[in-house]
């Protein structure tokens, strides 16, 4: 195995001709795939790895300056795929992880047959004619929120993240990914994620993009699929889930899977 295999914990799993990546967002690792892993098996030859910065990775390989813009976390995805000598993928890109095989695309557009985006977004803060559900004071307290107790502040999040009680084994799930997190990272990297803005690099996505969003998602507002689906400089297709929440292939996997098997297997109709 090599280096960066090592680094971001790589499995690879199945016996297919087609390769699949699955990139993990904020405050989770590649643990949330497990209920899509099974059904890809037979048909993909499926990649899995962890963002530095998960839990799961060493904490003292996590470059703060690296990692302060998503360029960072795109540099990544692409050595894992050069290192495992994949020269084309189905990307599936879960929140941030969407926008990060996005920036790769743009440089390496021959590496991704699509990308196929969960809970999306391009930007989070409002702007002049753009809603991205968030003011910049409400960032400021959520910042301030993780920095002064961070067990708290996961506590009180993974509810509003997931959708759906406390009690729920989805929210247990993301508050225990969450928590593994060491409390500077999480802040670093929610900092870089939720400060960002790729709306002026969408056009140079040329690859096939297929949105999938949540219809309520705390994170991202369903007009912010449309504002992608209309910005993106290739062919692009959104589908609206009755899903819940901004993790909703762990939280709603009987609603989500289905839904994203199909947009794994079949291309946009011209």
């Amino acid at each position: 195995m090599g280096i960066v295999e090592e680094a971001h914990n790589v499995k690879v799993l199945g016996s297919g001709d087609r390769v699949i990546v699955l990139a993990h967002g904020f405050g989770t690792d590649q643990s949330v795939w497990k209920h899509l892993v099974p059904h890809l098996l037979e048909d993909f030859r499926v990649v899995l790895y962890d963002n530095m910065g998960a839990g799961t990775t060493n904490p003292e390989y996590f470059d703060f300056n690296r990692y302060a813009t998503l360029e960072g976390y795109a540099y990544d995805l692409l050595a894992i795929l050069e290192e495992l000598q994949v020269d084309n993928c189905v990307l599936v890109g879960h929140s941030v992880s969407a926008m990060v095989g996005a920036i790769a695309s743009i440089s390496r557009p021959d590496f991704f047959s699509k990308l196929v985006m969960i809970s999306a977004s391009p930007r989070y803060l409002n702007d002049v004619d753009y809603y991205g559900g968030f003011e910049q004071e409400d960032l400021d307290q959520l910042f301030e929120a993780m920095g002064a107790n961070y067990k708290a502040w996961c506590s009180g999040f993974a509810p509003l993240a997931v959708g759906g009680d406390m009690e729920s084994v989805a929210v247990q799930e993301f508050s225990r990914t969450l928590f593994n997190m060491r409390p500077d990272i999480a802040l670093s990297v929610a900092q870089t994620i939720f400060q960002s803005d790729m709306r002026q690099i969408l056009g140079l996505v040329t690859v096939p993009c297929h949105i999938l969003q949540s219809v309520k998602d705390l994170a991202v507002p369903v007009v912010v699929s449309e504002f992608l689906h209309q910005n993106l400089g290739g062919e692009s297709i959104v589908e609206v889930m009755t899903s819940d929440g901004h993790l909703p292939q762990l939280s709603s996997p009987d609603i989500v899977i289905p839904v994203l098997l199909r947009h794994i297997r079949y291309d946009i109709k011209a």
